[in-house]
């Protein structure tokens, strides 16, 4: 391995700390805002699976549970193929920024 190598292995690690990281503080802002407008009254819950569980504890719990698996399953795919999981792990950063926009959307329009 070349010095040139290290290099770019180092960075893909720090981009994918930082991505997963991003990635888990946005699925746990999604689970918090949904459950505040969802127990409010101003939205319902899109994820049938999810529905009976809002407005609940277990609907927090799973939502954090699930942004820690899906971490350690994005870093093991990484281990394996770094790019694939960089690709991934980005499109689903800028797909749950979209969620987390949207619901900020609707807690800004709601009427007071």
């Amino acid at each position: 391995m070349t010095l040139e190598t290290v290099k770019h292995y180092i960075t893909g690690i720090q981009r994918m700390r930082y991505l997963l990281g991003a990635l888990s503080i946005l699925v746990v802002s999604d689970g918090l805002i949904s459950h505040f407008l969802i127990s409010h009254g101003l939205a319902r819950e899109g994820n049938p699976f999810l529905e009976p569980l809002v407005g609940g504890v277990g609907f927090l719990v799973i939502k954090v549970v699930g942004a820690f698996l899906c971490a350690l399953i994005l870093w093991d795919i990484y281990r394996r193929w770094p790019r694939l999981a960089l690709v991934s792990t980005s499109c689903f950063v800028v797909l749950y920024g979209g969620i987390v926009l949207w619901n900020l959307g609707i807690f800004f329009a709601a009427p007071v």
